[in-house]
């Protein structure tokens, strides 16, 4: 909390309608920002724009960067960093103050509307590459914000459900990364529309003040996701600040339309003393699916806390903190006594090229069966329903205009000595959280694409570029891991004709690939944003991506810890059981012994590496990407050499593997620990240091807390969760 004089000052100048004023938002009287706080005039505090931006800022044209999933696939807390300073840049350029990212959920259902947004299945991961990202929009002046605090891991009846969590796996999975944003200086939290063992997360105390404040220490803004408010009293009582957006839908829409700001001003609903208004009504039953938040009521901290103040339910002391973080906000930004610096020039084309860049980091090289890297002489056929598009997200409040695209067809032309198009199957349509009835059908809608032809492209071809995508947005899963639309059958035909076929997968996640050992390569390149093409040929032509797979991808939905059982999802009754408790992503996968597609952690390069001379010491102090600093852990170092003709990025991974803990308690078999990405020459050798933080070595216990059981730890070096190549045995008291 800020102990500044001038907050102190402007808090002793407040009346009670302006502290209000707040700590409620409203609409933007320009309609371009997500979130808006009108400020207070009389006293020099200016309004506070909040602007979306998962993969871009959603105002007027922007740079739509790759998918958060691709930039958890680059296993780079640096260049998360660089992003982070760019969408900070671009934040500031379009008149915002705070940025609503990144998005720091686990991966849990592979099948999550909103995995695309998600870093990775793994605490550490998700922790460390979350954390640079937050760091990164910090330092460039803009508000990043944490969001969704806790448990929101599904789509499907989110504004409903009622996480049953433990709290062992709140404590080891669902936590660590959003304590890591809060260590790397993030100004604001977002609650999740969720309930957590009961309360919704916009009323939960308990994790709220008890862990968020009084643990971590956060003195920053806790918001509301968007209608996301239930109760005044409760959310007041349990640690909210910020009620967002405090606005009905129509409010927000009418700067954009002659006709609602029509209907607002006849106020026929208040006229005729219909509660809820006809325009929710209408909204509600031809709009708004069951993934959607009801923005009726939408005024909670508004004449609600008014009258629970005046009646003293809730004390003045308690708004007056709340007004104190949102002030503090407003102090770090620099925007009280005119503080705040101009915005900077963003340079276009400079983030252009970034976005390729994290593109082509985040790529992943499932498999490359000797078809790749192509040389420049051959002739393509590029195939796909959309291949001729940029794929530049998925749907909801990650929706970007890019400033410019680059599609698979026109990256790969650029490249090619020769290439052909065909669609082959009807293109796949991109969903939005904002469709309105039947915008699905009419996309669908057209003439035919012509299957025979794309299948007779590829068998006159030298290489077969296969293009393949999903669609998911916001508000709703996807119905399954398949691919939608003939596309599996389409890539079995193409395979059957051309045995040099590549399949290139945009998607939000983990997909079945029934056609995966008939094909020659596959390449994951998640939504790669507005360089999409470009940086796609970058990698086909040679250019070492050196991703990594964030998620375990599966065969099948139900290899997954959450497959074959509706209490884990989608739920019963409004309750979904995390009943698998810590064993998420690859530690499910490793306790039931169930073979994946392709693990955690896996991707191939085109350069090879050997792994020699691991050597495991006691650290001195190692807080590690957690923030505990809770004394030492170890550090772990290996020689790594490219092998190859060629340079190559590889991604060093160590794992730690436990000592059977006590009674019944059940541990993964292998946790991340650490990793440590190098760019190695053809022929160069270097020793890659790694830290193994105490926090890698212990188990949350509900009575004792964070412990670590004695015996013998295994610190495991590799290129995958199951692909270690030394091994190191330390003993711990």
């Amino acid at each position: 909390m800020t102990d500044s004089g001038r907050v102190d000052a402007l808090l002793a100048e407040l009346t009670l309608d302006e502290t209000l004023r707040l700590v409620r938002g409203r609409s933007d009287p320009t309609g371009r920002a997500t979130g808006y706080l009108p400020g207070i005039e009389r006293l020099g505090v200016p309004p506070l724009g909040l602007v979306d931006g998962p993969l871009g800022v959603r105002d007027r044209e922007a740079t739509a960067f790759p998918a958060t999933l691709a930039l958890g696939a680059s296993w780079d807390p640096g260049l998360a960093r660089r992003a982070g300073r760019a969408l900070a840049a671009e934040t500031r350029a379009r008149g915002h103050d705070v940025v609503l990212a990144p998005g720091l959920n686990v991966v849990r259902v592979p099948t999550c509307g909103r995995n695309f947004e998600y870093l990775s299945e793994d605490p550490r991961l998700t922790a460390a590459v979350g954390a640079g990202h937050v760091e990164g929009i910090e330092r460039a002046g803009v508000a990043a914000t944490a969001k969704h605090f806790v448990a929101n891991n599904q789509e499907r009846r989110r504004d409903k459900i009622d996480a049953v969590v433990g709290e062992r796996a709140l404590r080891e999975v669902y936590l660590p990364a959003f304590r890591a944003a809060v260590g790397g200086g993030a100004s604001a939290v977002m609650t999740a529309y969720n309930r957590v063992n009961g309360p919704y997360m916009s009323e939960h105390r308990d994790l709220i003040e008890g862990v968020l404040r009084d643990e971590w220490g956060f003195d920053g803004v806790v918001m509301s996701d968007w209608w996301g408010t239930h109760d005044a009293v409760a959310a007041a009582e349990g640690g909210l600040d910020l009620e967002m957006p405090g606005a009905s839908p129509v409010d927000r829409l009418a700067p954009h339309s002659r006709a609602l700001r029509a209907i607002l001003r006849v106020g026929l609903s208040d006229r005729l003393g219909v509660d809820p208004p006809l325009s929710w009504r209408l909204f509600d039953g031809f709009v708004a699916d069951d993934g959607q938040p009801d923005p009726y009521p939408y005024d909670f901290f508004g004449d609600r806390l008014r009258r629970a103040v005046v009646d003293g339910t809730v004390a003045e002391s308690t708004l007056d903190r709340k007004v104190r973080h949102v002030l503090g906000l407003y102090e770090r930004l620099g925007m009280l006594d005119g503080e705040r610096p101009a915005p900077p020039a963003v340079d276009w084309r400079a983030h252009h090229d970034l976005a390729r860049e994290v593109a082509r980091s985040g790529t992943v090289l499932l498999a490359t069966g000797g078809a790749l890297p192509l040389d420049g002489d051959e002739a393509l056929a590029v195939v796909g329903p959309n291949a001729d598009g940029a794929k530049v997200g998925g749907g909801g409040s990650s929706e970007v205009t890019p400033t410019r695209t680059v599609s698979p067809v026109a990256g790969l032309r650029e490249r090619a000595a020769r290439a052909t198009f065909e669609r082959g199957v009807r293109p796949v349509s991109s969903p939005s959280m904002y469709d309105l009835p039947g915008s699905r059908l009419r996309r669908r809608l057209g003439p035919k694409p012509d299957f025979d032809a794309a299948v007779d492209a590829a068998a006159a071809a030298d290489v077969a570029v296969v293009v393949v995508q999903d669609g998911a947005t916001e508000g709703e899963d996807r119905d399954s891991m398949a691919l939608p639309g003939g596309q599996d059958r389409l890539v079995a035909a193409v395979a059957a004709a051309n045995p040099r076929t590549v399949v290139v997968c945009r998607t939000s996640g983990p997909v079945e690939m029934p056609w995966a050992d008939d094909v020659a390569a596959i390449v994951q390149t998640w939504y790669p944003g507005q360089a999409d093409g470009a940086a796609l040929a970058d990698a086909l032509y040679g250019a070492d991506p050196g991703g990594r797979l964030p998620v375990t991808f599966g065969r099948r939905f139900a290899d997954y810890p959450v497959g074959g059982d509706e209490r884990r999802y989608p739920g019963v009754h409004e309750h979904v059981h995390y009943d698998e408790g810590v064993f998420v992503g690859y530690r499910g996968f490793d306790r039931d012994g169930v073979d994946p597609l392709f693990p955690f952690g896996h991707g191939r390069s085109y350069a090879e590496f050997a792994y020699e001379e691991l050597a495991v010491e006691r650290a001195q102090e190692s807080g590690g990407t957690d923030g505990d600093g809770r004394g030492s852990g170890f550090e772990a170092t290996v020689t790594v050499e490219n092998s190859a003709d060629r340079p190559g990025r590889e991604v060093v991974q160590t794992y730690v593997e436990p000592p059977p803990a006590p009674g019944t308690v059940a541990r993964p078999e292998r946790e991340l620990a650490g990793f440590a990405a190098v760019e190695l020459d053809a022929g160069e050798r270097r020793q890659v240091s790694l830290t193994v933080p105490r926090r890698a070595l212990e188990r949350y216990d509900e009575r004792d807390g964070w412990t670590v059981d004695p015996g013998e730890y295994v610190v495991a070096v590799g290129r995958s969760s199951r692909d270690l190549r030394l091994r190191a045995a330390v003993a711990v008291d």
